[in-house]
């Protein structure tokens, strides 16, 4: 048997979200939650042993490139651009406090 759900429950707890309800809307959300409830309850007695879990309900396969620089050749043209460079990177000011210089 599924938990019974109060009217005063679901005030509580909109309460807690800052929302306010009038005693209609109160009325509708419990009736509301309280089926929810009662299918969860339900669904929970379905005997699932043996039942493969879904984690996906299609065939479909992501097909991901290998992750490698494509255009390596264009990073000394890229840098030469670049204002300021260090280490073969693009040397930007610092953002964080009490960080070095390197």
């Amino acid at each position: 048997m599924a938990a019974s759900i109060s009217k005063e429950e679901i005030a509580h707890v909109a309460d807690l979200a800052k929302l306010s309800f009038t005693d209609a809307e109160l009325d509708h959300f419990t009736s509301q939650l309280q089926e929810i409830v009662t299918l969860c309850d339900e669904m929970a007695q379905v005997d699932t042993d043996g039942v493969e879990p879904t984690f996906s309900v299609t065939e479909n396969v992501n097909h991901l490139r290998e992750d490698k620089a494509d255009n390596w050749h264009q990073k000394k043209e890229l840098l030469a651009e670049a204002p300021d460079e260090a280490a073969d990177l693009i040397k930007v000011p610092a953002i964080l406090h009490g960080e070095d210089e390197a």
